[in-house]
């Protein structure tokens, strides 16, 4: 199963920016987004902005993966 976090965007350079989620900023390729903005939110998988997503949702999915991170494995 692939996975896709959403992270904002907080630097563009051409092809390629940079991304943060709770102050952990990584380098991701913009090729897939190339309206991406500073500011908007992208979900990257393997380095890879690979579409964009609201604010809204961006923050529903993140509680969503907080949720089932916070649970007990058996």
């Amino acid at each position: 199963m692939c996975l896709a976090i959403p992270m904002q965007l907080v630097e563009r350079r051409e092809i390629l920016g940079t991304a943060e989620l709770h102050g952990v900023r990584r380098e991701i390729g913009l090729l897939l987004c190339p309206d991406a903005q500073p500011g908007e939110w992208v979900l990257v998988h393997a380095g890879f902005a690979i579409g964009e997503v609201d604010e809204r949702e961006a923050r529903a999915t993140l509680s969503v993966l907080e949720r089932m991170a916070a649970e007990e494995l058996p």
